[in-house]
């Protein structure tokens, strides 16, 4: 899969697995690797950008608020909380 024809962050971590496992492989030259590096790069870029422009639906915001307000009540009732460890 070519880094052209990614298209959602499904796409790109699954890119980012081929690039990360062809490096590994000992018959990969250090031109190959330097090229794929550099696709890696744009694709880390692409994801940033995706992860930044994504928006919650009001209600899925709710419920990340509604979860992350249980964790800090949960962590807030287990003194053995590791946010309290110092």
């Amino acid at each position: 899969m070519a880094d052209t024809t990614v298209k959602t962050f499904d796409d790109i971590t699954e890119r980012l697995d081929e690039i990360i496992a062809t490096v590994r492989s000992k018959d990969t030259s250090l031109e190959r690797s330097l090229d794929l590096f550099d696709e890696a790069i744009r694709l880390g870029s692409k994801a940033v950008d995706m992860v930044d422009q994504f928006e919650l639906s009001p209600r899925e915001a709710d419920l990340l608020d509604a979860d992350s307000k249980s964790d800090i009540e949960a962590s807030a009732a287990d003194p053995s909380s590791p946010e309290d460890a110092s």
